[in-house]
């Protein structure tokens, strides 16, 4: 590793550190030994409304963030969402310059029969209608499924962006797990070896954006192991209000305008220091 790249990772967002009880825990296939975010946190979901209208604010003043390249980008709703909830993120992009698309199988009820195989038809169509690869952007349990997406697709995949998705540790440090399990009929934990598998990192530049208020899934649960093409950005945010909220935005689009071939992680230079490392 050359000077320059040193110096461009030491002004990454801040990592979670892995200290020795959370890389215990992150290696549990059962019980775990966080538990879920506080009640305090979840009554701060009640902020998403107002994340909601901050980002429409984010339409006036656009001109601030990062402009696209035009390439193609599939936007991944989250448990018992459609791709109504992306709609403002995606129309977001659209205006800066993407190409941005939903997944269009209406509600996610989990990965059930033929879900994930539709997932991955439409990156291919994607893919193969700009002849460019996607960018796969994916909210809480649509985060999962982009992971996935990009480990079986790697070259139709540009890179993933994931909001609050609890990838890595136990399903049973999120509070969204017993609803998870009433529409799949899954349980995680009992499955040999997919918790494993759903902590692989894809092997393409990934970007897990999470918030340590997050009152629905433990923020450790979204936090990666840092890596060459691996980082965390940690905004303040809810769980339902990140795909709205301006600081999540400005991040996502400063992800998308990464030159294709030279990507560098997220760069923690002037206001981005105060905006993107919160002191908690």
């Amino acid at each position: 590793m050359n000077d320059r790249t040193k110096r461009q990772h030491s002004r990454r967002a801040r990592v979670v550190p892995h200290t020795a009880a959370t890389m215990d825990w992150v290696g549990e296939e059962s019980e775990g030994q966080f538990d879920p975010p506080s009640w305090k946190h979840l009554m701060l979901e009640a902020r998403a409304p107002a994340e909601f209208l901050a980002g429409l604010a984010s339409f006036w003043v656009d001109h601030w963030f990062p402009r696209g390249d035009g390439h193609p980008v599939l936007v991944f709703p989250g448990m018992g969402a459609s791709d109504r909830s992306t709609f403002l993120l995606r129309r977001f992009l659209k205006r800066l310059g993407y190409q941005a698309f939903g997944w269009e199988q209406g509600l996610n009820l989990g990965p059930r029969h033929g879900v994930l195989s539709q997932c991955r038809d439409r990156v291919h169509e994607l893919n193969e209608r700009f002849d460019r690869p996607v960018t796969l952007i994916g909210w809480s349990l649509g985060g999962i499924y982009a992971r996935e997406m990009a480990k079986l697709e790697p070259a139709r995949v540009r890179q993933v962006i994931t909001l609050a998705s609890p990838f890595a540790g136990s399903p049973h440090a999120t509070n969204a797990y017993p609803l998870f399990r009433l529409l799949t009929g899954h349980h995680v934990h009992r499955e040999p070896g997919l918790l494993d598998r759903i902590r692989e990192a894809p092997p393409v530049p990934t970007t897990s954006i999470y918030s340590r208020t997050d009152g629905i899934v433990s923020w450790v649960c979204s936090v990666q192991q840092s890596a060459p093409l691996a980082e965390n950005i940690e905004v303040r945010a809810s769980h339902l209000g990140i795909g709205f909220n301006p600081l999540a935005l400005f991040a996502v689009a400063d992800r998308l305008s990464q030159d294709e071939k030279r990507w560098q992680p997220f760069e923690m230079q002037g206001l981005r220091r105060y905006l993107f490392a919160p002191n908690t």
